[in-house]
Formats: structure tokens, C-alpha cells, sequence
């Protein structure tokens, strides 16, 4: 009985903890009842890196596709292979 009052106290610490770093970053919340098990959500573009997307932009308009995917991960050094090239073809119709 005290065992679970306990988790329940900690279980709501953690919560508010985490619902205040969520504020803090400015990141909504998902509704996750609804959610796909396979689904995450796209990673908000860092302010220091918006200008970078230029010289992506740049090099989609060369037809430097592969150049274009290898800057994009520099400037997203947490992006996959699959997700780099998939945010550079979803920018190419803006070149276009």
C-alpha cells in the first residue's frame, strides 16, 4: 500500500519535471493514445543551423543531390542516412 502511494508521488515528481524541460524547449506534447507505435515526431530545426539549409538549397540547385544530403548531415550529425536524404528530396520542389 505505502509502496504504491510512493510510486505515485515519484511517478508525479517526474512528470511535472518533465512536462516543465517540455515548456522550457518550447516542444508540444503528443497525444500518444493516438499515435503510431512507429511514428516520431520531425526534429525541430535548430536556430543555429536555418542558415545552413541555404547551402543545401544551393547545391540541390547545382544537381549536387549527394553533396546536398552530406551537408545536410553535417548540420544534422543526429540524422540518419534515410532521413537526410528524405528532408533534401521533400526541399528539391522549392528549388525547382
Amino acid at each position: 500500500m505505502f509502496a504504491n502511494e510512493r510510486q505515485d508521488r515519484r511517478l508525479d515528481r517526474i512528470e511535472r519535471k518533465l512536462d516543465a524541460i517540455l515548456a522550457h524547449l518550447g516542444i508540444a506534447e503528443i497525444d500518444t493514445e493516438h499515435v503510431d507505435a512507429e511514428y516520431r515526431p520531425p526534429r525541430p530545426l535548430p536556430v543555429e543551423f536555418a542558415g545552413g539549409m541555404a547551402e543545401v538549397d544551393e547545391l540541390l540547385a547545382q544537381g549536387k543531390k549527394i553533396h546536398a544530403i552530406k551537408r545536410y548531415r553535417e548540420l544534422h550529425p543526429r540524422a540518419s542516412l534515410r532521413e537526410a536524404k528524405d528532408a533534401v528530396e521533400a526541399r528539391e520542389p522549392r528549388i525547382r
